[in-house]
């Protein structure tokens, strides 16, 4: 997505639209590289602050992706978490904080508890501590991820 790092999210998510149906014609609407664009379109929206318009199509591609790949498959971890962010974003930490304990859960299961997207889980639900003012909590998720990077340097 060279359109989106250069921050013309206007085209990109002309191109980000096209990709999209071209999956759905290509394998159909409930395929994992359906789910895929669905989050990429979803990100631009995200980025350009259009909520609205990103959460119907992050759960629609979670929707595919815990039906295709099943609940415990990273990319189910990586969906919910970017739909956690946007809820983040909103201010809706209720919302935002089962959906990163769930990713959390999952990346762990699946890669191990020192990889990389733990470490990054670990610092949004612990960024969704510090909003809420539980600092305590915050400050042990973030010692975890530090260790983490450490570890993978």
């Amino acid at each position: 997505m060279e359109l989106y790092r250069a921050g013309d999210y206007r085209r990109a998510v002309v191109v980000a639209q096209k990709a999209l149906e071209v999956a759905e014609r290509n394998v159909g609407p409930d395929h994992p590289s359906v789910a895929r664009s669905l989050n990429d379109l979803a990100s631009l929206y995200q980025a350009q602050g259009d909520y609205a318009k990103a959460e119907p199509l992050y759960r629609r591609s979670l929707a595919i992706e815990e039906k295709t790949l099943g609940p415990d498959h990273p990319d189910v971890a990586r969906s919910l978490n970017d739909l956690a962010v946007l809820y983040e974003a909103q201010g809706d930490y209720a919302r935002a904080e089962p959906l990163f304990r769930r990713s959390l859960a999952i990346w762990e299961k699946a890669l191990g508890p020192d990889h990389p997207n733990v470490a990054t889980s670990l610092e949004n639900l612990a960024a969704l501590y510090r909003a809420t003012k539980r600092s305590s909590e915050a400050q042990a998720l973030e010692q975890r991820a530090a260790q983490i990077r450490a570890i993978k340097r």
